[in-house]
This record gives structure tokens, C-alpha cells and sequence, in this order.
């Protein structure tokens, strides 16, 4: 079955985010059960994101970004910027705390933002994993160049190359620009699948699909997949980890699990960010 999913477009006064997973007709495609679109947006000097300090566990973010920066700093210590084309990948496993805010350089001059975040589940026996994070330039992912294709293999695997991220399932993530008239395959068999269409139309057994559309296949599913006009899609998939509980930024098989890390976050236990004391507190409870 071949489906279209229609996000929830929330403003943010100067900032636009259009949620697209979890949704009532897809709660996940693969292990990917969360899918953010960030802008695109335009901040004049002074304005732009300060995310403080907020915990995860049981799940892996990933940060990818057309246009703008993101200063990353966490609880392991990492504290870097990430550039379009940059991948980051932060494993929370058993909890990690990390804010996103942007450099003053940034901050204090006209600056734009348009990125993706995902958030892919963890395997039940990884859930509770020792925290990690990756960087990887955009210059180390690896390139797919075929018959009007220019492909960046973002994480996982697909058509013979592997990211170098450690993903603990199978899955593919691919930033696609397709020349108008190029087709695309999916990389996969027997895994689930999603195409997001960031710019351009795109043609799936016919029927067209511009900007904001996204789409998910299913594994049994080979679709006629047609760039209409030059486009710019994001193709992601892979194998189902089965149900997972999502609680704010809190993700596990067992509802046990979310109950104790609700309770880490509100007496703080979680780690801290070094140099880093305002927190985002757990949803419902004051910071008083």
C-alpha cells in the first residue's frame, strides 16, 4: 500500500515545525517513529532557537540540515556546531541530556534555519545502552551517483554503501536530488519505507507530490517512482522494531521504564551538561 500522511504544521511565532511522525495512519516507518521539519525560517540578529538542556532515553536522534547551524553540546561532553550536510547521531540509550541553542556569531547577525530531526527506536535489548554521539562531516557520508540520482547516504544501508554511524538495526536514510525524469528504486527489500519531499514534484504510480508530501510504501510494494521537475526527497526506511511507548522525549517497550525516567528527570538524576544549569522541566511540573 502506497499512503500519503499529512503533518501537523505548529507555529512558533518565527519558526514553522511541521510534525510528521508519530501520526494516527503511520506511527512509525521502520524504526523511524518520530519526523521533524524545521522551517525553513528566517531570523533577524538577536532571535533564532535556544533549546536548554532536556533528557532522553531509549531512542537515537538524528539531525540533519539544509541551511543554517546547531550548536550540539550533551551530558558525554560533545559540544559542536552541525552544518548543512553534517550528520548527528546521539544514541541516548539509558539517558543523555543535551540542549541545542546557536553560536553568538550566528545569533547576532540575519541567519536562516531548515532542517530535519528524526528519532529512531532502539532495539529492545540496546534500549538501555551506554549513551553515544557521532558526528560525521558531509564530506565522510557517502555519495550515489546513478542515471540522474545524486544521493548523500545519511545512515544505514543502501545500494552497496554503509554510513559510517553506528545504527544498532537495519535501516536507510538518503538525502536524493533527482534530475527531472530520473526514477528511483527503493534500496531495500521487505523493509518499510517513506519518501518526504522537500522541494519539487514527484510522481508515485502517477500521481504527483510536491513539497511537504510524504509518502509511505509498504515492504511489499514496488512503486513507479518519477522526479517530475528537478526535486530534492528524503527516502528513509527499514525493518519495524514493533511497539514502542513515547512519552515527551522518552521512548521504551515498557511503560516502567518512561514511569522512572519521569521520575529521574524530576528529582535530578539525570546527567548534567557541564557548564549548563537551566533544564527544560518535565511537562506538567513547575520550576519552582
Amino acid at each position: 500500500m502506497v499512503k500519503l500522511i499529512s503533518g501537523k504544521v505548529t507555529d512558533m511565532g518565527n519558526l514553522t515545525v511541521r510534525r510528521i511522525l508519530p501520526h494516527r495512519d503511520a506511527r512509525a516507518v521502520g524504526p523511524f517513529i518520530f519526523f521533524d521539519h524545521m522551517g525553513p525560517a528566517n531570523f533577524a540578529a538577536g532571535d533564532g532557537i535556544d533549546v536548554a538542556p532536556h533528557p532522553h532515553i531509549g531512542l537515537a536522534t538524528v539531525t540533519y540540515l539544509f541551511d543554517g547551524a546547531i550548536l550540539h553540546h550533551d551530558s558525554l561532553g560533545n559540544h559542536l556546531e552541525i552544518r548543512p550536510g553534517d550528520l548527528n547521531w546521539m544514541t541516548a540509550g539509558r539517558g543523555i541530556t543535551h540542549s541545542e541553542r546557536e553560536t553568538g556569531d550566528v545569533k547576532n547577525r540575519d541567519h536562516a534555519l531548515h532542517g530535519l530531526q528524526l528519532w529512531v527506536a532502539l532495539p529492545t535489548e540496546d534500549e538501555d545502552c551506554t549513551p553515544d554521539f557521532t558526528h560525521i562531516a558531509k564530506d565522510d557520508l557517502p555519495i550515489i551517483d546513478d542515471a540522474g540520482l545524486h544521493m548523500h547516504l545519511i545512515a544505514g544501508e543502501a545500494f552497496g554503501k554503509t554510513a559510517p554511524v553506528p545504527v544498532k538495526s537495519k535501516l536507510f536514510y538518503l538525502d536524493v536530488h533527482m534530475d527531472e525524469g530520473a526514477q528511483l528504486l527503493l534500496p531495500g527489500e521487505n523493509q518499510e519505507a517513506a519518501l518526504y519531499v522537500i522541494d519539487g514534484t514527484l510522481a508515485i504510480d502517477g500521481d504527483s507530490h510536491g513539497a511537504f508530501s510524504f509518502i509511505t510504501i509498504a515492504p511489499e510494494e514496488i512503486p513507479d517512482i518519477i522526479a517530475q521537475t528537478d526535486c530534492r526527497v528524503m527516502l528513509l526506511g527499514g525493518l519495524p522494531l514493533g511497539h514502542h511507548h513515547m512519552w515527551w522525549n522518552f521512548v521504551s517497550s515498557s511503560k516502567d521504564r518512561i514511569e522512572q525516567a519521569k521520575s529521574d528527570w524530576a528529582n535530578g538524576r539525570f546527567p548534567q551538561i557541564p557548564g549548563e544549569t537551566d533544564i527544560i522541566p518535565l511537562p506538567g511540573r513547575s520550576t519552582g
